[in-house]
């Protein structure tokens, strides 16, 4: 076992002394030690009830003849960072989760781990670490909250608080309605209740085979995630003896099923940045491009909120998961899962029990996946759009540039009523570099949803969106501002167009205006002069290569 290598031999008589101290009998040495990496938090919804998973997860790994060490992580809400400089340190926490699991892991070499996470970078953060370490990892996410309700009507965070910001300022309801909503939106613990970024992870990570069978959308607090804990740490025990490691779970046709997965379900945006980082962690190569070739492919079948009108709960009660994945069962390859068995024999044993949430695939909800990667003279290097949750008459838009070189002049303008129709509002030097940590913007793509701007408007940006995010919104434009890519030459009243279907991004200014421009144009300085935004701005690189540090 790896961790002979602090419990074994004479020499180390004074690491056992230390282990004797924490409890660890002499039985114990035998045993596998398994860490349960959790990032439990009193500040974020959807850890709050980790601690009970972590106890369940402890029996699990007893049970199996192993010994548990719980340590934690950072966890970061997006939601309450959301709108201020605190957003600029979520895309970036990320690292910093793989870096202390991978800290921890080594530092005590422990043999396994049970990955307990929830939200938006914790869950791809914690698959990096596992994928960096390559030993044997189960991740167990706390699961889905389940939606509020407020006189008969479901709700839940995106639609029923940030959009109602946006109609409120519209005049279409009042601020006594609004508070209704903030008490009621969210009823409890768990990842926010649509298929936002937090609960499009969980998902991935399910059909990617490094959680559990169901694992993706069992409710939190439900007995059902309960015994998954249980279950998680058991197996986590059983892949130590046989030798199932992370790396051979994270393959190339694992990152193609997940994000199969991802188009049919219409999931966030996000996703692509965090399957490209995950890949690169394992060394699998995985080019933007891919996940534009698979769209191609594989239909729309479910209508989740934002863009549609079920939640998550929905998704658990239609067959989770695998239910999706029964459907997709022809455009699956094959590859190992933590459980021990092949993902086909996760789509075999997959039903749809509401055929309406999960569609048949002669019946989808679209023709194509959820995502599109758009390419032009505004995105030589790529950009993202939820195509999904775009209204037909805005899949082809051209538009007049408004352009605002950071997110909170862009909602100012929209607050203030001065956002206009026929406008392509570009928010600029937002990107993993310019943010830095590429802020996620549902602020400004709530209010404009709110205030009915989605048609006649878009917005693009360097930065990225929240999984909530709906309507015309393109995320990821690469090269971004800060290191000169054509967006940062962009001038108001430019023609901007955007052909969703011919997956283009277009910049309408002449090659010797804008070489005018290029040669004109400064870097900013970086809006952080020390710690460690500074460093982080300083080492990441492009959206279209995940965000990631080039030497991870």
């Amino acid at each position: 076992m790896r961790s002979d290598a602090v419990k074994q031999g004479i020499e180390r008589a004074p690491h056992r002394s230390l282990l004797h101290a924490t409890g660890v009998t002499r039985r114990q040495l035998d045993q596998p030690f398994v860490g349960i990496c959790s990032s439990f938090s009193d500040l974020v919804p959807g850890h709050i009830d980790m601690r009970s998973l972590e106890r369940f997860i402890e029996k699990g790994i007893h049970s199996a003849g192993g010994s548990a060490f719980i340590f934690g992580v950072p966890a970061v809400c997006d939601g309450i960072a959301m709108g201020h400089r605190g957003m600029s340190f979520s895309l970036p926490s990320r690292e910093l989760i793989a870096d202390c699991v991978e800290t921890v892991t080594m530092a005590h070499m422990l043999d396994a781990l049970v990955l307990l996470t929830d939200c938006d970078k914790i869950t791809p953060g914690m698959l990096m670490a596992a994928a960096r370490l390559d030993i044997p990892c189960v991740v167990l996410t706390a699961g889905p909250m389940h939606s509020g309700s407020l006189e008969g009507r479901r709700l839940d965070l995106v639609r029923d608080t940030f959009e109602a910001v946006g109609s409120c300022m519209a005049g279409k309801i009042d601020e006594n309605r609004l508070h209704q909503f903030e008490l009621e939106a969210c009823p409890g613990s768990g990842s926010c209740a649509g298929l936002y970024t937090a609960n499009t992870m969980a998902c991935l990570t399910e059909a990617m085979g490094m959680s559990l069978y169901g694992c993706g959308t069992a409710l939190s607090a439900s007995a059902k995630k309960r015994r998954l804990a249980f279950d998680s740490g058991f197996r986590a025990v059983e892949m130590v003896r046989e030798g199932l490691t992370a790396r051979k779970v994270l393959t190339r046709a694992a990152f193609e099923n997940a994000i199969a997965l991802d188009l049919a379900l219409g999931g966030s945006t996000n996703s692509v940045l965090h399957l490209l980082a995950i890949a690169h962690s394992a060394e699998v190569p995985l080019p933007l491009e891919v996940f534009d070739e698979i769209s191609r492919k594989v239909p729309h079948l479910t209508s989740l909120r934002p863009g549609g009108e079920y939640f998550i709960e929905d998704l658990e009660y239609a067959g989770g998961v695998p239910g999706v994945l029964n459907r997709l069962a022809g455009f699956l390859q094959d590859s190992p899962t933590v459980n021990g068995w092949p993902v086909s024999e996760t789509a075999r044993r997959g039903t749809v029990a509401i055929p309406d949430v999960i569609r048949p695939l002669d019946n989808p909800i679209h023709a194509e996946g959820g995502l599109a990667v758009l390419n032009g003279s505004l995105a030589p290097d790529g950009a993202v759009v939820k195509q999904s949750a775009v209204e037909p008459d805005m899949r082809s838009f051209t538009g007049v540039a408004r352009c605002f070189d950071g997110e909170e002049a862009c909602m100012k303008a929209i607050m203030e009523k001065k956002v206009n129709v026929g406008e392509v509002l570009v928010v600029r030097y937002e990107g993993p570099k310019g943010g830095p940590g590429m802020r996620e913007m549902l602020g400004p793509t709530a209010a404009l949803t709110g205030a009915g701007l989605t048609s006649g408007v878009a917005l693009i940006t360097d930065g990225r969106f929240s999984g909530g995010t709906r309507g015309p919104c393109i995320g990821h434009v690469a090269p971004e501002a800060a290191v000169g890519g054509p967006i940062a030459l962009i001038q108001d009243g430019d023609k901007i167009s955007i052909d969703i279907e011919g997956r283009k991004l277009e910049l309408h200014v002449d090659a010797a205006e804008l070489e005018r421009r290029r040669a004109a144009w400064r870097a900013p300085e970086g809006r952080f002069k020390r710690g460690w935004l500074r460093r982080y701005a300083a080492q990441v690189t492009s959206a279209n290569t995940g965000a990631v540090f080039p030497n991870d």
